[in-house]
Formats: structure tokens, C-alpha cells, sequence
């Protein structure tokens, strides 16, 4: 009897070492969002008209064999796109926003007991940190094809908050969404 304990020890000590942080499964509900989204965008802040009244659309792309998310945000009239960087280090899900202020904020996520949010929050930032940052990200996931994302820009010390609400419009492929 003795020599079945030492493979039931071991079998219940490797199912622990293979069970999924929540890091690794915050990711992977970031990875689902891979597709191309289209939502309007609503703010604190006086933004142009082409903007405001123009749909916003977001690509994210699975890259670097499954161990990096690529989030690109365009809209009318904005000469070039901010990029965001997902991706896991070590137990941590971290997020580095490459800003068109000229500084690249890392975030770090924490999940809802839900599962159904995903919050980052300010870790550090490199590069000129003088007048604004990215401060603060939250995903909430609504089904497949809706999600909202909610962004925090500090304006010194003044936050100023935009929230997209978004509809995939493909998936990435060119081929639409249904």
C-alpha cells in the first residue's frame, strides 16, 4: 500500500505545477481579442471633431509565436498609430503602451474575481516623463464579438479618461465578422 502513495504525492504536486496562473489566463482571454474592432470613442477631453465623431478602430495580432499582443489603435485624421505591447514576465501580465507623448509606460494587470475585467495599472515609465503618461488600461469583456476598453492619460497630474466601446469588425484575415 505504501508504494501507491509516492505516485499519488507526485501526480497531485504536477497537477499543481501545470495549473494555469492567472496571469497566463488573463493573457489568453487578451489573445481571444485578436481581430480587427470598430466602436466609438467618448472622452473628458476636447478632441477633434474627425475623432470624435469618426469610428475609432483598434487591430490587435497575436505575434512572437504566441508570446506577445500587438494592440494598434488608428483613427480619422491621426498621423500615426500608438501601439501597445501585451505580453507575460515571469507570473505577471504586463502591458507596455509605446505613447505619442514620447515615453513608454508599463502597466501591470490585475483580473476581476469575475474574470470578466482585466486592469492595469502604472508600474514605471522610460523615457520623458515631464508632462504625460499613460496611467491606466481596463478591458472588460462583454462576449466574443464586444468588448470596452478604458484608458487613463495623465496630464500632469490631471487624469483625463477615454473609454471605447468596440465590435469586432474581422478577424484580422480581412474577412468580416458576423
Amino acid at each position: 500500500m505504501k508504494f501507491l502513495r509516492l505516485p499519488l504525492i507526485l501526480m497531485l504536486l504536477s497537477t499543481g505545477a501545470f495549473a494555469q496562473s492567472d496571469a497566463q489566463k488573463s493573457f489568453d482571454k487578451l489573445k481571444a481579442l485578436s481581430g480587427v474592432w470598430e466602436g466609438k470613442l467618448t472622452t473628458d477631453m476636447p478632441i477633434p471633431a474627425s475623432v470624435q465623431n469618426g469610428p475609432m478602430h483598434i487591430t490587435l495580432r497575436t505575434t512572437s509565436r504566441g508570446n506577445a499582443l500587438l494592440h494598434e489603435m488608428t483613427s480619422a485624421g491621426s498621423p500615426d498609430d500608438p501601439i501597445t505591447m501585451f505580453y507575460l514576465d515571469e507570473d505577471r501580465l504586463l502591458l507596455t503602451h509605446y505613447c505619442d507623448a514620447g515615453n513608454r509606460p508599463r502597466l501591470e494587470a490585475k483580473t476581476s474575481p469575475d474574470g470578466k475585467t482585466v486592469d492595469f495599472d502604472f508600474v514605471d515609465v522610460a523615457g520623458s516623463n515631464q508632462h504625460q503618461h499613460m496611467h491606466q488600461a481596463k478591458f472588460t469583456f462583454i462576449d466574443a464579438n464586444h468588448h470596452t476598453e478604458d484608458w487613463t492619460f495623465m496630464m500632469g497630474d490631471k487624469p483625463v479618461h477615454a473609454h471605447f466601446d468596440l465590435r469586432r469588425t474581422g478577424d484580422g484575415s480581412g474577412a468580416a465578422s458576423k
